[in-house]
């Protein structure tokens, strides 16, 4: 259902936004005509009775509605009164009221349910200008806010304590440039002082209880979306293959969230914060990118089996790629990343497997830098391919090349650092069960693994022979370094299947 509130509060306060003002004549009717045809498109059905005194256009008991056959249900939002004034300076305000209900309603596992949510908003303001081929929105509004009201399943209402849903921002304001030509352009920026979300649960079969409660402060968006004019919403292939598009970048600078509630019977709470972070994506009918990071993460975990909470923190960590997404014979570039820099957690959490200290609590490091080429095998957004897919043992992509431009992994005093390159011969799968075969080197430096085993063995976590092993397969695969307690390796696949380590062949 959360794909419905999207796509619902979003129909209004996504078309609510569009920046500054332009030399051409607006009117009511044109911003309002443009309305009824751009939520259409979107695949909305709108109604509503229109009355025009003086400068004012008045659309009462505005009704935006759709039918969603795959998960067989039905948005509508109902607002009851819609105003859109003319300025006199080509201009055009558009008032709503203060509050108005959605409703999401359909049938799902045997059971007709109706899930109700109020929609407020304190203060907003927005102005339209430009012109009918131009239009631009400027909004602010002190507070927006979007509530559950009330979910009936098979005509019987739940208690108000079994689902609570409440969110908010304040202090926003954005402005959206529409751009109307053989596509729609659409670019964007919003920021908001805070968001709030609250949520609680009460399972009334199992008694199981949750609560979370949660913010957000100085958030941003920017991003640009082009919106073909021509395309069946319900047939995503399409939909992409007429140009739709969407880049956009969000931000914050703090968060905090708090979860508490009880499972089986047993209590438990979990807490986090962080100092800021982003999230961006892009996607269009060639590709599709995330770059996910956030800042000096916290989290603490406590439950009924443990009476002290389990703390972990780091300083940053990111992930991100971009991959190709349409079926093609080319071979495409891809990219992937992730890190967790500075990765920490309290003594309390170290003393249950190192009392004594042995280890050395240093913030751990993990990073992985990759890209490569591949060539994509299937169409992601034909849904009988993906069944085929699910069904049979096809392959959904080739993989043609990878380069590892970073890897680090560093923690309890150990360091390992390395690179590789390699191509991948796809006619070729029986050296390596299945696999295309690779050819290329990966070199791989490691550091303190020798007094790390030591440790290990002090503690009793490593047996000798277990340690004598590891140690003989270090010496298989690796050459001593110049610095202490290091040890170098190169690896190299050859076209024919061999691997060699050093130059000596283990394969």
């Amino acid at each position: 259902m959360s794909v419905f509130l999207r796509r619902s509060c979003g129909a209004v306060l996504a078309y609510a936004v569009i920046t500054q003002g332009a030399l051409a004549d607006l009117t009511s009717q044109d911003v309002w005509n443009d309305w009824k045809a751009y939520l259409g498109q979107m695949g909305y059905t709108v109604s509503g009775s229109e009355s025009v005194a003086g400068d004012v256009t008045t659309i009462a008991d505005m009704t935006v509605s759709m039918d969603i056959p795959e998960e067989d249900a039905t948005f509508r939002m109902v607002v009851p009164e819609m105003t859109l004034t003319e300025n006199g300076d080509g201009t055009v305000n558009i008032g709503f009221p203060e509050s108005f209900p959605m409703t999401v309603s359909g049938e799902g596992e045997g059971e007709e349910f109706s899930v109700n949510i109020d929609y407020s908003q304190t203060g907003m303001t927005m102005v339209v200008s430009g012109s009918k081929e131009d239009m631009t929105y400027d909004y602010s509004a002190d507070a927006l806010g979007i509530k559950l009201n009330g979910v009936t399943v098979d005509g019987e209402e739940m208690p108000g304590d079994a689902l609570a849903v409440n969110v908010g921002m304040t202090d926003l304001s954005g402005s959206s440039r529409m751009k109307i030509g053989e596509n729609r352009d659409v670019d964007q920026t919003f920021t908001a002082a805070g968001l709030t979300y609250d949520l609680a649960f009460q399972d009334p079969e199992s008694d199981d209880t949750g609560k979370i409660d949660g913010s957000m402060s100085d958030l941003a968006f920017e991003g640009t979306n082009v919106i073909p004019s021509d395309f069946d919403i319900s047939d995503p292939e399409a939909f992409y293959k007429a140009g739709f598009s969407f880049s956009g970048l969000f931000t914050y600078g703090s968060g905090q969230t708090a979860m508490a509630g009880t499972s089986e019977g047993e209590a438990f709470s979990v807490g986090s914060e962080s100092q800021g972070g982003k999230f961006g994506a892009s996607i269009d009918a060639e590709r599709l990118a995330y770059d996910i990071e956030q800042n000096s993460a916290k989290v603490a975990v406590t439950t009924a089996d443990l009476p002290f909470p389990i703390e972990i923190a780091m300083e940053n960590a990111g992930f991100k790629f971009e991959i190709p997404i349409q079926e093609s014979e080319e071979i495409q570039p891809f990219g992937f990343a992730m890190n967790l820099t500075d990765f920490t957690m309290s003594d309390v959490l170290w003393s249950m497997f190192d009392p004594a200290e042995a280890l050395p609590r240093d913030p751990a490091t993990i990073a992985l830098d990759a890209t490569g080429t591949a060539k994509v095998l299937m169409n992601i957004f034909d849904p009988a391919a993906v069944e085929e897919l699910d069904a049979s043992e096809l392959e959904p992509g080739e993989l043609h090349s990878l380069k590892i431009n970073e890897l680090l992994v560093s923690l309890v005093g150990a360091k390992l650092t390395g690179e590789g390159d390699f191509t991948f011969d796809n006619t070729n799968t029986e050296e390596f069960g299945g696999m295309p075969t690779p050819t290329g080197v990966a070199k791989l430096t490691l550091v303190g693994a020798n007094a790390l085993i030591d440790k290990l063995i002090g503690m009793g976590l490593v047996s000798d022979s277990d340690a004598m092993g590891a140690r003989m397969m270090m010496g298989l695969m690796a050459v001593p370094g110049d610095a202490p307690d290091t040890l170098n390796s190169e690896i190299e696949f050859t076209a024919d299947g061999q691997i060699l380590a050093n130059g000596q062949r283990i394969k």
